[in-house]
């Protein structure tokens, strides 16, 4: 089939400031999926802490919507918190002290975002969180708290909402894993993918998984 998407295009929408992320990263602990996309340009400036004796993973899945002004908090803006203080003379120069050792130190793990996840306007994912796939975060909220997949979330902290689908839809989808074809066949679903009657959606999706598609 001609005229496919390509994942690799740095700038897929002329005339806007919107990067397709994958092909703009250049670390090795940031991992991004095809066709998910930064609403602005330089994703790597919005993740922060992200210093390499940590040993931290950002892991975004396929096809995720991130908004302008979005940050991902790493584990290197966690301080330790078991002394009497808080204050990290082990990064600055003049005060010769070695890092603490990495099992002292409130590391929360990688921060993974699924796949198909929309991350609304001046987000902050805080470190070592766990966002479901098809998950929605509202515009300014911050994330502390894993979400659960195709889940609602808003505020400071983020709390869920609703659900977007009820457990049968959700259960179909995540089966599904539509991010996962053959961009060709993904082409072809599109009509279902934005279709809205959630009933034939779950019939349509019944019939695919049964035919092994």
């Amino acid at each position: 089939m001609s005229n496919l998407p390509d994942p690799n295009v740095k700038f897929p929408l002329k005339g806007h400031s919107v990067t397709y992320i994958k092909p703009t990263i250049t670390r090795p602990d940031i991992i991004v999926g095809d066709f998910s996309y930064f609403s602005d340009e330089d994703f790597g400036k919005h993740v922060t802490h992200h210093y390499d004796f940590y040993g931290d993973k950002l892991i975004i899945g396929k096809f995720c919507q991130i908004a302008k002004g979005v940050e991902f908090i790493m584990n290197g803006a966690n301080h330790k918190m078991n002394a009497a203080s808080t204050f990290p003379f082990y990064i600055f120069e003049g005060w010769e002290q070695g890092v603490p050792p990495l099992s002292d130190m409130p590391i929360k793990g990688d921060t993974i975002v699924g796949n198909d996840v929309w991350i609304g306007q001046n987000v902050t994912i805080l470190p070592g969180i766990q966002v479901g796939n098809g998950a929605i975060i509202g515009a300014n909220s911050v994330v502390g708290s894993n979400i659960e997949p195709y889940t609602v979330v808003a505020g400071n902290p983020a709390r869920p909402i609703r659900k977007r689908f009820d457990d049968e839809l959700i259960d179909l989808l995540q089966k599904l894993k539509w991010w996962d074809l053959p961009i060709e066949q993904i082409k072809t679903i599109i009509p279902l993918l934005n279709d809205s009657d959630l009933n034939r959606v779950k019939s349509a999706i019944k019939a695919k998984l049964s035919a092994g598609q």
